[in-house]
């Protein structure tokens, strides 16, 4: 079955769908020895032979996806040049080559997603989608009615206006749920920080319809295909009123 070029490099796990076309226009890729500069080209798998920087991609492998608990102090990315663990150091390596979904950074914790699709990434971190992403923040010193109201309304960042989905006091101990549709970097603590907030800790509860469901802290499991077509579902539902255009989620 034809599949476009940069689904094909995206499927293969070699970058997200965006940055498959980036490096097609950059002239990386050869179909059957002809370099190829259009995305949008067709190929087959099993019958062209597709090569990136003049390695051979294998064809696209069994979708994986894989949600973990990521804790404190593990980094969003597969490799780190400071050495520092990865989150890819809590799952499996017989699970194949994975990426993370958007990122965590360092010090957060809770939901992360990894997947070799890389079409499903550029589906749920592209802002004009808005999953919703839900966060559990402690922050010093409490937060009065006051704040909550003005984290509410929202605040100008360096890089623009933010303003999060919902905000609401999380139903025991003492922690704000912070709801955000975009993964801007550090989003969530520059916004506390705006209002006045130091966050002590932060941790992903939610992204889209999937919860951490008692998971414990470095443990994973693997999606049922029912779960990963959900999430599916929940990239391609887009986000009311305009959206900022910007790259994929950050580290929050």
């Amino acid at each position: 079955m034809a599949d476009r070029l940069h689904k094909y490099l995206a499927h293969a796990g070699v970058a997200s769908r965006r940055r498959a076309e980036a490096i097609i226009r950059a002239g990386r890729v050869r179909v059957n020895g002809e370099t190829v500069t259009d995305p949008a080209r067709a190929v087959e798998a099993g019958a062209d032979r597709v090569e990136v920087d003049g390695s051979p991609v294998a064809p696209p492998a069994e979708t994986v996806v894989v949600l973990l608990n990521k804790p404190r102090g593990y980094v969003s990315t597969v490799t780190d040049p400071q050495g520092r663990a990865t989150v890819l150091d809590l799952v499996p390596r017989e699970l194949g080559r994975l990426y993370p979904v958007g990122r965590l950074d360092a010090q957060s914790e809770g939901l992360l997603l990894l997947t070799n699709d890389g079409d499903l990434t550029f589906t749920l971190t592209h802002p004009r989608h808005g999953v919703a992403r839900v966060y559990e923040v402690w922050c010093e010193p409490a937060p009065d009615p006051e704040r909550i109201d003005r984290l509410r309304r929202g605040a100008m960042l360096s890089d623009g206006p933010a303003r999060p989905e919902a905000v609401e006091r999380a139903p025991a101990g003492p922690w704000l749920r912070v709801t955000l549709r975009e993964g801007r970097n550090r989003e969530v603590r520059r916004l506390c920080a705006a209002v006045g907030l130091n966050v002590r800790r932060l941790r992903r509860i939610a992204f889209g319809p999937l919860g951490l469901d008692g998971l414990a802290p470095g443990a994973w499991r693997r999606l049922s295909a029912a779960e990963a077509e959900a999430l599916r579902s929940a990239g391609r539902q887009e986000s009311p009123g305009p959206r900022r255009s910007q790259a994929g989620e950050r580290g929050s």
